[in-house]
Formats: C-alpha cells, structure tokens, sequence
C-alpha cells in the first residue's frame, strides 16, 4: 500500500491481555468534584457517556479514592464502600453499551488532601468546613496546606490493603482495567520522592525503600483482579525539582513494576513540589514518555497539551508513544476521536442517534 494510504497508526488497535482497544487515543483522568460523599451522580454518566458516544478508544475514571482521607476534596469520588461501587455500574454499563471500555483510576491524595474544590475556591478544608487530618509518608506539608501526620507501618499495610479492596470492587462493578494512581504528588508519589519522603524505615531513605508502597500495592492489587485484566499505572516522570523524583529513577522502576504485573504506564510529570520548573509547550511530555518506552520495553501512554490529531499520528508514528492521553481537549470536544479519524483517514463508526451530523467526507 502506497504510503500516502497507509492507515493511520493512531487507529490501529491494542491489546493489553484480554482487553481489546479499538485505536489509540484515549481519554485522561479528570477530577470533578461533583460526587456526594463518595457516590458518583448523574453528572459523572453524562460526563463519561458523551466521550463514549464521541468514540474514544478508552476512557479512565477520574481520580477514584480508595478511603475517606484519600479524596482530594469532599466532592471526589470514591470506591471504598459498596454504595459507592455500585453508583459506578450504570455508568460503566453506558460506557460499554456504545463498545468502549473503562478502566478505574484508584488514587490516595496523601498531603494533597482535605482541599476546596476550585470552583470553591481551593486551598484547604478545614475540620470545621468538613475536611480532616491529612497523612503522608512525612509531616512535610505541601505548599501552604498544613503538615500532614506520617503513616506508621501499619497505616501503610492499611493503604496497601485500602488499594486492593478498591480494586476488587471495581472488578465487581464491571471495569475493564485498574490504574494506580502514583502521579501528580498524591500518596504513592510522595512516597517516591525524597523532597515529600524523609522516613527512615523500610519505607524512606533508599531508592529502594523509596518505592517499597508502590511496589507492594501492584503485587497487592494485581492479587485481586483477574488474571486477564490489565494493569495500569500513572507514574510522574520527574518531579522537575533537582534533587526530586528523576526520569532515571522512573526509568528505572518500570521494568521492576513490569516484571510484578503492570501491563501499561500512563506517564505525566510534576505535582510534588511547588519549586517545579516545568518546559510547558505542545507535546512537552512526550521525550519522557520516548525514554520510558524505550529503556523500559512496555506499553507507554503520553500526555500533556495533545491537541490536535495531526500531532497525536506523529508522535505515534515517532515512536514517543503507544498511547495518547487528552483530557481538556475532549471537554472542549467530547468527539475529539471521531473528528480525529475523519482528518486523518481513520474510521469510527458514529452512534446511529448521530450519523447524520457526520463530517463531510467521512466514510459511510
């Protein structure tokens, strides 16, 4: 086939075990503050459903905690109870009617927790507002919010545990895939960095102590879900603090998560420390991405300012990716898939409800 024909890659399929993913541009976590103590609302089956409907290859749940004190904010939403876990079905069961699978972010903010929701005005909640005592790997606060109490060793056994019964229920509620969420400085990412990690014990000090949690809750996790399901896992690159969480480290960790279960590594950066000097510009996270893919030889996703399909082809096609991530882009145009495959010679199939809105040219 001439090369001008070729299929575009960002519509080529993937498999991750037993999970089949039609193409390759997927939709990122993003929190909305809207669930009422943990229980996700109508909003988030609308939310969710209209990028299944708009044919994304892939949809991840916003950051989902794992216990009351892991919420970023009081409107986060959670999978620590059944109630909760149960909420989740309809919107899983939508999601999978228009033939799109979903995997669940599970997430603990550690530090970061306890804070308004932005259209509340950010910073911290306090007790009398409705927030509570934060933890984290140390009593180092991040920014302005207040010092966080340190985990002992069983309140980590306790987290580790927390990640595995989150897992099991959202099996229960019919996702397809478990994402641990290691990023953006929440808990496993404190852990990991010795700007938020000052312990001196199994879990602090050593890289490899350093890495301990996040090494224990994939085993943990990976125990509970089937055998079939994939693992995925957010990892921050760097923390773009010298002295912090470094490519090299993350380059490093991978293969050892690989060889313990993940299947899949969704790359980000920053989040742990407010001295970041973050090179922010189109596609700025892909050379990470690149680095962790090749050094590590496992299925890597790229995030970060992916905007237009054009640009998610060529960073495939460069081989900086095997996935592209959006998340603001499908906000500003939950069909962000379908306009994709029309300007790059792909084909979706539209929703029979929405086939007479087709763009010009697409196929029939």
């Amino acid at each position: 086939m001439p090369k001008s024909q070729a299929p575009p890659r960002l519509f080529e399929p993937i498999q991750l075990r037993s999970l089949a993913v039609a193409h390759r541009l997927w939709v990122a976590a993003m929190c909305q503050y809207s669930a009422i103590r943990g229980v996700v609302q109508p909003w988030h089956l609308v939310h969710l459903g209209s990028f299944a409907i708009g044919r994304a290859g892939l949809i991840v749940t916003e950051a989902t905690a794992v216990s009351p004190e892991g919420r970023i904010s009081s409107g986060d939403a959670g999978i620590w109870t059944e109630e909760q876990a149960k909420a989740w079905e309809p919107v899983v069961e939508f999601v999978h009617q228009q033939e799109t699978p979903i995997a669940v972010q599970l997430a603990h903010a550690g530090r970061k927790a306890s804070t308004r929701p932005p259209f509340q005005g950010r910073g911290y909640l306090p007790a009398d507002e409705g927030g509570w005592a934060t933890v984290g790997p140390s009593t180092v606060p991040f920014g302005e919010l207040p010092d966080p109490t340190a985990l002992t060793t069983a309140d980590i056994a306790g987290v580790i545990d927390d990640f595995a019964c989150a897992a099991s229920r959202a099996v229960a509620s019919g996702f397809d895939a478990v994402e641990i969420h290691a990023a953006h400085g929440y808990l496993q990412h404190q852990f990991l960095s010795s700007l938020s990690n000052r312990r001196e014990d199994d879990y602090g000090g050593s890289y490899e102590n350093r890495t301990r949690i996040v090494r224990e809750t994939v085993v943990a996790v990976r125990g509970v879900i089937p055998d079939t399901m994939p693992l995925f896992i957010r990892l921050s690159a760097t923390d773009w603090v010298e002295g912090g969480w470094s490519l090299e480290d993350t380059k490093r960790l991978v293969p050892v998560l690989r060889a313990l279960g993940v299947d899949f590594v969704s790359i980000s950066s920053a989040g742990n420390d407010h001295r970041q000097e973050i090179p922010v510009g189109p596609g700025y996270q892909l050379p990470l991405a690149r680095a962790v893919r090749e050094s590590a030889g496992i299925p890597v996703g790229a995030a970060g300012l992916i905007t237009e399909p054009r640009q998610a082809e060529t960073a495939l096609v460069d081989g900086g990716a095997d996935v592209i991530f959006a998340a603001r882009q499908f906000l500003r145009e939950p069909g962000f898939a379908l306009r994709a495959a029309a300007e790059l010679g792909g084909f979706l199939e539209w929703p029979r409800q929405y086939r007479m809105a087709r763009f010009e040219g697409s196929i029939p």
